[in-house]
Parts: C-alpha cells; structure tokens; sequence
C-alpha cells in the first residue's frame, strides 16, 4: 500500500540504515522537465515518520544546486563523528560529481558543498559507495560517458583512481555501478551495449565481462547478491527484450535464469539486502513487480501506475518499505505487507468534502463494489525473511527443551535443513537425586534404613523425631516403641515404683512382726500382677485379690462394737454390701470401698469408681477417671494440648486397635485447629501413628504454603513410607489415596516429568485411582516413554471418545474388517465445525467383504464355489441397484461337478471399465454388459457360471429397490456448495478443455454423494469434506487445497478415490480461474 508522498520531479535516496531518524534526499532531475521549464537544481532533505498517518513527508532541509541531478547516493562518510549524518554525492550534467554535507544542509549552518568535481566526459549517471566502509564510506564509485569508472577516496579527492584505460574499452556509457556485498575490492559496471564489467580493483584491470549473445540486450541496471559473492542480475530496458538475467560468474556463458515477468523495457531494479529472494523492478508497462528469484515468480504486483517509474529503492532502514520515483513528477513510497487503501481513500474523501460542504454535511458515498474489492492489495505471496523467525524455543511435556535455530557456519546461502534440537532441562538435580534414593528403597524394601538415614541427617528436633516414628510404623509391636519415643517405659515405671514402695516400707507406722513381710508380700504380688495385667477389665479382677491373701496369717477377729467399724461388720455379715460401701464412702475409707464394690458386682464397682472420682479432686483424679471409665475420646477433646505427648501415650497404652486411628486423627486435627503453628506441625505425629496419610498431607500442606520441588519432596518421602507401612503391617491390599494426597502425587510426578524422570513418575502415580487428571497423566507418561514402555499394558484412554459429525450407520450397512462403532453424536450439526485428520483402518483383503455399492445380503454370494474352490463374487452394482432377497439366489442352478473354466482367446479384449455408477441399463447396455465377465475375488469365471448376476435379474428386481437414496439433510450444505462452485467456473471458464473438466466433475461427484446417502464414508472423511466446503464458500480455495491433501494423506485410497482426485481438480480450477 502507499504509505506517503511527495509531488517532485527529482531521483531520489535513503539515508543510510544507522541513520535515525528516517531522512529521504531528492534531487531535481536533469531528465524531466516541469510545466515551467525551470532549468534550476534543488536538493531537498524530508523526513519520513510512518507514525504519522498523513501521505505527506516533512521537509527538513533545502539547498539550491549549481546543475540538475541524474543520480544521487547517501553514503556514511563521517558518521562515526558525534552529530554527522552521512555524504550525499549527486551526479550531474557535463561530468560534475558534486559532494554534500548532510548535517550542514539539515541544520542550514556552514557551506553543505564538500567538493565540486569534473573529471568525467558526459553525464555522471552511475554512483555507488562502497558497502564495507561502514564507518569511513571513503570509496565512492563513480561512472559516465566513454566507458569512464573513477574511484574516488573522500579524504582525498584531488587525484581519482581511474579503472584500465580508454584504450582498452570502446567508448560508451557507464549505465549502473554495484560495489560486490562479499568481496570488497570487486566493483562492476553495465552498459547499454548489454554488456558487464567485473573489475578487480587489487590487480586494477577487468577479471570477467558479461554479455548475452542475443545482442539485444540493453542494460539499464545492475545488482549484486546480497549473500552470494559471484551471482549479479542485469536487466534489460530494449521492449524486444524486457528480461532480468541472474548470472553466475562460475558459469558466465550463459544466465542461471531469465524472468521475463515484464511487457516491455526494465527501467530500474533493486535487490532487497533483508531477504536475497526479493528483486523490485520497475518497466516501461507502468508496473512495479516483486520477484522471487528462487521460484521465478512474482511475489508482490502494485497496481498499474499512471506514467513509467525510472527508479526504486528498497529502504535500507525498514526492509518491507520501497520507494519510486515516476515521470509524471511524484516520488510515492510503498509497503509490500499488504493493506487496504480504504483508510487513505476515505481521508481524501473528507479532505475534499470539506472543501464543499459549506456547514452541510454532504451524504455518504457509495463506492462500488469493484472499486473498493481493487482497493485491497494482497501482501507478499511468501513470509519475508526479516519476520521469519530465526530463532525459537518452547518447553515440551517431560522437561524437555525444543530449539530451533540458524545454523552456526553458513559457507553458502543455500535453503538448508533446519535442525530441531530436543534437550533435556534439569533444574532440579538434588529433588531428582532425593527422588531415585526414595524409588529405590521402595523398591528394594530396605525403608528401615532408609528412614534411620533421614534421621540422623534431620536438622531439626521435630523432624528427627517424625522419621523415627516413620520407621517405627515399619516395625512389629508399634505401640511400645511409640511410647518408648514419648519417653514412657514400663520398664523404667518398674524400677521407679519398686524404688519408692521401698522408700514407703521404712516409714511404717508401728512393728509388727510379720506385717513387714505380709506387705512386701502384697507388694509383690501387686507389681507382678500389675504388670502382668495392665488393662484388663474390672469384672476379671476377683482373681488378683485373692491371690493377694497369703495362707499363712494369725487368726483374726470381727469387730462388733457399735462404732463404724461394727457397723461395717453388720452389713457384711448380712450381706449389704451396698451399705457398707456407703458407709466405707462416708468414712473415707476409698480403698476399703473399692474392695467391697469389687466383690458387689460391677454395677457396684462402676458406682463406687464414679462417686470417688467425683469426691476426690487431685492433680491425678481426670487421668484416673479416663483410665478406669475408659472414656478416651474426652481425653482427646478435653485434656491440655501442652500434654499432647501424654493423651497420645494414653491412646497408644489403652485404645482398641479399631478406635485407635479415629482417636488420633482427632487429636491431630484439635492440635491443627486449637494449637499454633508448632502443634500443627507436631500433629503429623498423631497421623503417622493413625497411619492416615491424607490427614498427613493436609497437615503438610497447611504448614508449607509455598510449594517448591524440595518442599513437595519432603512430604512424598514421609507419605510414600507411611503408605507402605500400612501396606506391609495392616493393609496388604494398599489404602486409595485420597483427594489430597492424590492432588499431591499428581504434582509430584509433573515435576519428575518436567525433570525428565518419566519411568519413575509412572511408579508413583496410584495405579487404582480413577481421578481424571492422575488419568491424564498416566496417558501421557506411558506413551511419552515410547519404546521404553515396550510390553507394558496401555493404560485407559482417559478422554470421552466423540466422534464429531459422525453420521449413525443403517442396520444394513456393515463396519470395516476390525472395526467398532464410535460413539456417536446425538444430534450431529449440519457441518461440522472443526475438521481432524486420523489414520483410517487398512481395507481388509477378504474376499467376502462387501464394497461401498453393495449391500449386506452381497455377502451371501460367496457361499457359492465352483469346483476349483474359486470364490466368484457377483457383478458390482450401482448405488442405486441393490440385489434381491436372499432366495432369489437360491434359485440359480446348483454347481455341475466336472465344470471346467473355458479358455479365453487369445485375441481377447478386455472391456473398458465402467468409471461412472450405473444409474439405469438401457436396451443398448444389456446387449453389451452380459459379455463381461464378472468380477472376482480371486480368478474369472465364464459367462453364465453359477451364482452370476445376470441383467434379465437386474431388470426383475422389485421398483423400490432401483430408486436413489435422498441425501441427508445435514449433507444438503455440502452438496449445494460444490454444485455452485461448478455453476461458477463454468460461467468463467473459456477453453473447451476446461468446460469438459467440469462436466466430468459433476458426474465424477455423483459417487460422493451416493456414499453419503448410502453413509460408508468415515467420519473424518465427512468432516473433511465439510471443511473443504466451508474453504469453497469463503472463496480460499488454497486452504481448501491443504484440507483436501490432509483429508487424502489420512484415508484409505478405495474409499476416496472416486470422487477426492476430481475435487482437487475443481478446487484448482476456481483457484486460476478466481472465481
């Protein structure tokens, strides 16, 4: 599109690249002439601002100059001064070469004339600075009449370098200089005799010329490769011959290519130095073409300008943006990305409204179509390279690391290969280090180690403490050596009573001979007893009392006196023991009450253990009371949690093995929700002892807040030990993990697969767990693996198998050879809206298996055998002609038994096939079709055999079955639009070859249509088609070109090969034809 311009009879050039901002020099030119007649010279400096939406460019600078310019060049001399813009050098009339600072023009400050020079004969026409001077661009390049090339050095110009000698060369003009993009010391010349001149200005004299033969060659440009050292274009500016020839010095006896994409004489042409495919040329047609030298074709086509354009230039600063310069006086510059002129049309609209409304508001135009559809111009055909990307990176599943790059040696610009390179990233090798000495040790079993080892390297008391208790839940008798980590030991308890009973028995109160005995007796029998039975219930204690009473005591006496003690005695003589228990209670007497409640029943005991409870307030009495009523869940809800370590003791000690693990969970999640953040990390305790490893990981997960691979780690190692504890010790058959736990593994194996650990991430996923992300993963673990997964059961396909578009299948059409019915659509949309190519089965090779034209009871044909044990299958019918009832075969005649094949003659030949469905047989065909043989699985068969499908039969066949089938209704849309395309190229089309196409299209497409009323085609094949309609309807007939290949790359050839060839021939078609 065009992005500004400027109404200047004058040649023109950018700034260089590292100039910024964006200047453009313009200089009258000596070959044109304005209505005036001004013979005066103008250099002008304007800047060129795209964020500026107006066409116009503003101007920065002006100088009047001495002569009129016939080409001008910006070079770079001097910008690696502060504030230096560069060297504008202009050639004129009777061999001036004039030099100008840019800076002093911009600024309008000191004398812009750097020099003045006549050295040539003729007009300077021929200009060029040398490209590899970036910083000094001292070397400048200048060429005119008699064959006359200078190279000037800007730092000395009083004595130019001259190239050969007059002698040498015939006298003509100098019509294009080009310094070579590779090798800075080759500089070439063209002429108009259709001649080049490759000079090597080491050895001073020309290395190569450059001529086509034809001798109608006329040059008017001349352009190195930008990447390739020996390759250059000439083109020709003669209308007998308006070509561009790309030679190749290594091969200069002809041109690698000629591009005779012009009408007539090429006045201009410039080589993009961003992409080395793009050569903009400029003719005498009034047209401005962009080229593909690679493949030859035009990329990018402006509109027909009104006047001829003499010169275009590629903007070195902004590689997608060009610039002309017409005869009819105006310099536009131009993008080739492509853009509507819409926007630029209707300010121009405005502009001129404005003019004419006078305060009314004028009424809208209306544009034609054909007008505003011109408006559009297309980008280039083909990505530039400059938005190509060089470079690119993406992080794939399983950590891997997917990059994409330029090659790092380039010896020569040729399209190559691009590699893709599949690294693995690890970012976190002490995770992946902690996770395989985890793998293996659940593996290997040996977790008892394994979990000593994780103590002793814990840091903190807390942690130290939970990987013991870890290792304890992999050992037998669980419960004492929790204790013993509480710090409570029966045998310390042992030895601390013993040593304090001692203590007791020096404090008697009075001598009694063999008191002393009797109670280090009882003592004994006390502490064996106690340890012997530490929770056995109170209805079973009869027995340790009575064993209490020794068999050698005194004789003793029953008191009978009228104090408590003969009261005591009354009741027990007759038998009140609940009053003496009352009295013992009123009294005090606790021990005495216990005893008598004991021998009273456990009614009794139960209340006398109640009422002394409720009586006797001590530090001890609630651990005394849960202990006897046995009542631990109000230890767990009741008790401190400063004595956390003491309630779960209790529990350990005293809890059924069936409400131990509730009992605990409860006192872990009072510790979560009561406690602070110490007993909430202090509860995982409770869930190892619980062996609840949910509750653990939820715990976990309050405490670490912020999720990292080693954190993750850390809870996998304490919760996959803790599971196969309980996998070993009390649940053979393994515990389901629960949400959070599973929502944990998940996680934990992502991060194994981003590392690149796939095998051992599959290991860890729950292989019961029917969650649809631990499903999901799975999937992608197992087939990510790919040969490492070898034998190994697929797991379940965790998604919903839909079949989108699917059309549901007659009882009387058969599947594939091995296939099932997917699940179909409910109600399925007209047409579907995403199309996804799949692989289709392989077409089974079974002689019995039905084509798309017959029906099921086909099959039963094969049931009939010649004597050779020759399958013959019947005559394919049409898809309008199905056979008979499955009796009308019975009654062919039954097989003779010595049948012989006949021999064919030699001279046989074979009918043409039928390419078209058999709609109807007409007289004509029945006296030709019975002289074909019928087709066969495996051999031919006569004329006549058994079990043949003759026409006489075809013709008896009852009415309903030769009518066609209807298409269905969500089909209508895909023959409506492949019937209007057809309508339209044949309207377009103008060769006889092109119409004849046509009409075999629309009865090539019959076959299509017939397989979908029949419904034979599969899915993706529907979907395809679909979508190619839609590409049809949009008028992008290329995407349609792409979908149909993909639909044809993935489907099986029997299914689609009567109708996909044809369609691409029609989608070809309307493309040239752009209908």
């Amino acid at each position: 599109m065009k992005l500004k311009e400027l109404e200047r009879p004058a040649v023109q050039a950018w700034s260089p690249a590292s100039q910024y901002p964006l200047y453009l020099a313009t200089g009258t030119s000596a070959q044109q002439l304005d209505s005036s007649f001004s013979t005066n010279g103008t250099l002008e400096i304007f800047e060129v601002d795209f964020r500026d939406p107006s066409l116009d460019l503003k101007h920065k600078g002006v100088l009047s100059a001495s002569s009129r310019f016939h080409k001008l060049i910006w070079g770079s001399f001097g910008s690696g001064l502060l504030e230096s813009s560069g060297v504008i050098a202009g050639g004129g009339d009777n061999g001036m070469l004039i030099l100008y600072n840019v800076t002093h023009i911009l600024s309008s400050g000191k004398e812009p004339v750097i020099a003045q020079k006549q050295k040539h004969t003729g007009a300077v026409r021929a200009l060029d600075f040398n490209p590899f001077q970036v910083l000094q661009g001292n070397l400048l390049a200048s060429g005119a009449s008699d064959s006359e090339v200078f190279i000037w050095d800007l730092n000395n110009l009083n004595v130019p370098m001259t190239l050969g000698s007059k002698s040498q060369q015939p006298p003509e003009d100098v019509k294009a200089l080009s310094w070579n993009r590779q090798a800075q010391h080759i500089l070439s010349s063209a002429h108009p005799s259709g001649k080049a001149v490759v000079w090597d200005l080491r050895k001073n004299e020309p290395i190569i010329k450059v001529s086509d033969h034809s001798n109608r060659m006329h040059c008017s440009g001349l352009a190195w490769h930008p990447d390739i050292a020996t390759q250059l274009v000439l083109c020709s500016e003669d209308d007998r011959l308006p070509v561009i020839q790309l030679w190749d010095l290594r091969f200069a006896s002809s041109p690698l290519k000629v591009l005779e994409s012009h009408s007539r004489g090429i006045l201009s042409v410039s080589w993009s130095q961003a992409d080395a495919e793009l050569l903009l040329t400029s003719a005498k047609d009034s047209q401005i073409l962009c080229s593909n030298l690679e493949s030859s074709e035009v990329v990018y086509k402006l509109p027909t300008q009104s006047s001829w354009c003499f010169e275009v230039q590629w903007c070195p600063r902004d590689p997608s943006v060009f610039s002309a310069a017409s005869f009819d006086g105006w310099i536009s510059l131009y993008s080739v990305m492509g853009r509507s002129w819409e926007v630029q049309h209707m300010r121009l609209a405005d502009k001129i409204s404005s003019s004419f409304s006078k305060g009314q508001p004028l009424p809208p135009l209306q544009v034609p179509e054909q007008v505003a559809q011109a408006s559009l111009i297309p980008p280039l055909k083909k990505p530039p390279k400059w938005i190509r990307r060089p470079t690119g990176v993406s992080f794939a599943f399983g950590g891997k690391l997917v990059t994409f790059g330029l090659p790092s040696t380039r010896l020569v610009p040729q399209p190559c290969p691009r590699l893709v390179f599949i690294s693995q990233v690890t970012t976190e090798s002490e995770f992946l280090m902690r996770s395989t000495e985890l793998q293996e040790a659940l593996e290997s079993g040996n977790l008892l180690n394994y979990c000593q080892n994780k103590s002793q390297q814990a840091l903190l008391q807390s942690e130290k403490m939970l990987w013991q208790f870890l290792k304890v839940t992999l050992e037998q008798d669980s419960r004492m050596k929790f204790l013993k980590l509480l710090g409570y030991s029966k045998d310390e308890l042992q030895k601390k009573v013993a040593t304090w009973l001692k203590s007791d028995v020096g404090l008697g109160e009075g001598p009694q001979p063999k008191g002393n005995d009797l109670n280090s007796d009882r003592q004994q029998a006390f502490c064996s007893q106690a340890s012997k039975h530490p929770t056995e219930e109170a209805s079973a204690s009869s027995a340790f009392f009575d064993e209490l009473v020794p068999q050698n005591m005194t004789p003793w006496e029953i008191p009978i006196t009228k104090d408590v003690d003969g009261l005591l005695s009354q009741a027990l003589l007759l038998g009140e023991l609940g009053l003496a228990v009352e009295l013992c209670l009123k009294e005090e007497r606790f021990a005495d009450a216990i005893i008598l409640a004991q021998a009273g029943g456990a009614d009794l005991l139960k209340q006398t253990q109640e009422r002394y409870l409720a009586n006797k307030k001590t530090k001890i009495s609630s651990l005394l009371a849960c202990v006897v009523q046995k009542n631990w869940k109000d230890v767990v809800c009741t008790c401190s949690l400063k004595n956390w370590r003491e309630a779960l003791a209790l529990l350990l000690t005293y809890s059924s093995t069936e409400k131990f693990p509730e009992l605990c969970d409860m006192l872990g999640t009072r510790m979560e929700q009561e406690g602070g953040r110490a007993l909430t990390s202090e509860a995982r305790l409770c869930y190892v002892c619980s062996g609840s490893v949910e509750r653990l990981v939820e715990c976990w997960a309050k405490c670490h807040q912020a999720l990292s691979p080693m954190a993750l780690q850390d809870l996998m190692e304490k919760a996959m030990v803790l599971n196969r504890s309980l996998e070993l010790l009390r649940c053979p058959h393994g515990v389901s993990p629960g949400p959070a736990t599973t929502y944990r593994v998940t996680q934990y194996a992502n991060l194994l697969a981003a590392q690149g650990s796939l095998a051992t991430a599959m290991s860890f996923l729950p292989s019961d767990c029917a969650q649809p992300p631990v499903q999901q993963l799975r999937d992608r673990l197992f087939h990510a693996q790919g040969s490492a997964v070898l034998g190994q059961q697929s797991p379940p396909f965790p998604y919903p198998r839909i079949v989108v578009g699917a059309i549901p299948h007659s009882k009387e059409t058969s599947y594939r050879l091995g296939s099932q019915p997917s699940h179909q659509v409910p109600t399925p949309s007209p047409r579907p809206r995403v199309f996804t190519p799949q692989s289709s089965p392989a077409m089974p090779l079974a002689p019995s298996h039905p084509s798309p034209y017959q029906g099921p009871r086909m099959q039963n044909i094969s049931d009939y055998r010649a004597s050779g044990s020759q399958a013959i299958q019947p005559l394919p019918l049409g898809p309008g002609v199905r056979p008979g009832p499955q009796d009308s075969w019975k009654e062919a005649p039954a097989p003779g038994g010595n049948l012989q094949r006949n021999k064919l003659p030699e001279t046989f030949m074979a009918p043409a096939p039928i390419t078209a469905p058999v709609m109807s047989l007409t007289p004509e065909l029945q006296g030709i079709l019975p002289l074909q043989p019928p087709v066969s699985g495996v051999s031919h068969a006569p004329p006549g055999a058994p079990g043949e499908l003759s026409l006489q039969q075809l013709q008896h066949l009852p009415p309903e079955k030769m009518e066609r089938k209807e298409l269905p209704p969500e089909h209508q849309s895909l023959k409506s639009s492949f019937e209007a395309l057809l309508q339209r190229c044949s309207l377009s089309a103008t060769d006889l070859k092109t119409k004849r196409k046509l009409e075999e299209a629309a009865q090539r497409l019959e076959c299509l249509y017939e397989k979908l009323c029949e419904g034979t085609l599969s899915p993706h094949v529907v979907a395809g088609l679909h979508e190619v309609a839609r590409c049809v309807d949009a008028g992008s007939f290329e995407q349609g070109l792409t979908v149909h290949a993909q639909v044809a790359g993935c489907s099986s050839f029997s299914e689609v090969s009567s109708f996909m060839p044809i369609l691409k021939a029609v989608l070809i078609i309307a493309h040239k034809l752009l209908v």
